[in-house]
């Protein structure tokens, strides 16, 4: 009887063990798992942003700004490409840091710059996309909330020379090209868990340029 009540004391010990081995093990692969999941929809999301900023500008009849015979001066100027003021210019101002943006890009053969619009903002527990000038969710706030939204421009003028000499005392005089880099950092937190915490980053570079002031006739 006694060697009895020993095994089932012992049978006892080690099923509890493998139980508490099972469950910490289906702990660290659940946990694990929600690590995945955060890590991937924070990098999903700056990636689309990454995308969506580097059209910044974009104006698909570009080839109407560059002179050409028979061309009615002045040229057209990029309707995207507006000063910083403009709605649909990047908003941050030099080296700044906010939590939304907003830009332009043309969007298909006909134009229309009060349509043709775009940006990203942080709203609520939410990062929301602008499409069309509606306001969407791009990140799902019912399994991770969105902590910080940062995004920073980062500008740099540089001068252009000119085949004539400038006017003395010209503020435009030379023209400077303005290159624009823009950081993203992102930082959530599992709604499920909130020990599970993660951030994705992403830096790009626009590829329409500005150019500001012009060189003398």
């Amino acid at each position: 009887m006694v060697e009895l009540l020993v095994g089932v004391a012992v049978g006892l010990f080690v099923v509890a063990g493998a139980t508490m081995a099972v469950s910490n093990q289906l702990g660290d692969n659940r946990r694990l798992m929600l690590e995945t999941q955060i890590q991937q929809d924070l990098r999903a999301a700056a990636d689309v942003i990454a995308r969506d900023l580097r059209r910044s500008g974009y104006w698909a009849q570009a080839q109407d700004g560059v002179w050409h015979p028979g061309a009615v001066w002045p040229l057209p100027t990029n309707p995207y490409n507006r000063p910083v003021d403009n709605a649909y210019e990047v908003m941050p101002a030099a080296s700044s840091v906010a939590s939304d943006i907003e830009f332009g890009y043309s969007r298909g053969a006909i134009e229309n710059v009060a349509t043709d619009k775009a940006g990203f903002r942080l709203s609520g527990n939410a990062i929301q996309m602008n499409v069309g000038g509606t306001w969407q969710a791009l990140t799902d706030s019912t399994t991770l909330r969105i902590t910080d939204f940062r995004v920073t421009v980062l500008r740099q003028d540089v001068p252009l020379a000119c085949f004539n000499p400038c006017p003395v005392g010209a503020t435009t005089c030379p023209p400077t090209q303005t290159v624009r880099d823009v950081r993203v950092e992102i930082s959530g937190v599992a709604v499920h868990d909130p020990s599970v915490q993660r951030s994705a980053r992403s830096q790009v570079r626009l590829r329409n340029d500005v150019i500001n002031g012009a060189c003398p006739a």
